[in-house]
């Protein structure tokens, strides 16, 4: 007969469709914002004196975690990986938005948001006599 013996849902592309293994995944894979790495690379500043993350050796990390990108939050297998990386599009994007400086913060979402305390003038002046 051939086939798979049974085995369910197993095939390639048998969560085309499900939405909510999508929302899962990406939840799972999604990188830090810009504003988290900014948080992170100013702590780095404050304590070390340098804008830079130092890992120390993990085998659970590529690399061993010895070979990090800060800017990105991403960590790489060698060297090569990590220059190739910097030559991206991607990065150097993402280098330019973190020396912009403008990230979101908990005042500008409120604002976007409509959540503003505004003062705004009387509508009908009192006349003093």
């Amino acid at each position: 007969m051939g086939g798979r013996c049974g085995i369910k849902g197993a095939t390639k592309g048998h969560n085309a469709k499900n939405k909510s293994y999508k929302r899962k995944i990406w939840l799972s894979r999604r990188d830090k914002d810009i504003d988290q790495v900014d948080e992170e690379l100013k702590k780095a500043q404050e304590t070390t004196g340098v804008p830079q993350i130092a890992f120390d050796y993990d085998v659970d990390l590529p690399g061993g975690g010895q070979f990090y990108c800060s800017e990105t939050d991403k960590h790489f297998i060698d060297a090569k990986a990590l220059e190739d990386h910097k030559k991206t599009k991607f990065y150097k994007r993402r280098v330019k938005e973190l020396k912009a400086g403008n990230h979101h913060n908990h005042k500008t979402s409120e604002w976007a948001a409509g959540m503003t305390k505004e003062v705004l003038p009387p509508a009908h002046a009192k006349m003093e006599s």
